[in-house]
Order: structure tokens, then sequence, then C-alpha cells
């Protein structure tokens, strides 16, 4: 199945969703998987892990916390045009960070957990266009 590719359609679509626990960023020196992690991204430096805190302090693994994960509820195209650049472009407007995660059905930002909601509100501005 095909996602969108239609960039009005996408900001039309997208509803973002806030989960409710704080994610951190870690990362690991074998290649061994992290049960529960959310993302490994496997880099020349080590094995990039994103998980929750939780998970992250019962794997032992070393971590900057304190972001946020907010999916987009649509499901886009891996090849659609300018859905990240929107919501880069709306994040930065309001001075808030972002890191962003592409999944096959849904793209997933993380932002500071103390902006999470007002970043929401930027992403909502956003769909509402």
């Amino acid at each position: 199945m095909v996602g969108l590719g239609d960039l009005t359609e996408l900001l039309r679509s997208m509803e973002p969703v806030l989960h409710d626990a704080p994610y951190g960023f870690g990362l690991t020196q074998g290649a061994d998987w992290v049960a529960g992690a959310f993302a490994m991204v496997a880099e020349d430096e080590g094995m990039t892990v994103v998980a929750t805190e939780v998970v992250l302090v019962a794997a032992g693994v070393a971590h900057q916390g304190g972001w946020a994960r907010i999916s987009l509820t649509v499901h886009s195209d891996l090849a659609a045009v300018g859905l990240t650049a929107a919501i880069s472009a709306a994040l930065t407007a309001e001075g808030i960070s972002a890191n962003m995660v592409a999944g096959y059905h849904h793209d997933h930002v993380f932002v500071p957990w103390v902006l999470r909601h007002d970043a929401v509100a930027a992403m909502q501005g956003v769909s509402n266009v």
C-alpha cells in the first residue's frame, strides 16, 4: 500500500499524536537489539537506540533524555516531498528543535519534552491550512 504523496492532502490529513512517555537517544557499542526500543540506527560510532527513558534505563544504555515523541498519523509515501519541511518550518518558527524518524507508514518527530504541547499546537496549525 502506497501512502499519500500530495503535500496539501498530507497536511490536511495529518493528525499529530503525542505519546505520554519521555524518550531518549542512547548509544551502544554492540549490535544487540534493545528490547522495547522504538528505533535503532547502525552508525560508524555505534548503535543509536531511540526508546522511552524507562526502556533505556532498564537496558543500561546511557542516553540523552527529555524528548517527546509525536507521531504524524497520516500514511505518507516515502517519496513524498515537503512534509518534513513543512513540519520543520512550523517548529522552527516557534524555536523548537526536532529530530525526525521515518517509518514505513508514519513519520515521528522528537521534540524537547518541555515544549511538547507547543510543538503539537504548531503542527496542528500546519494541518489546518
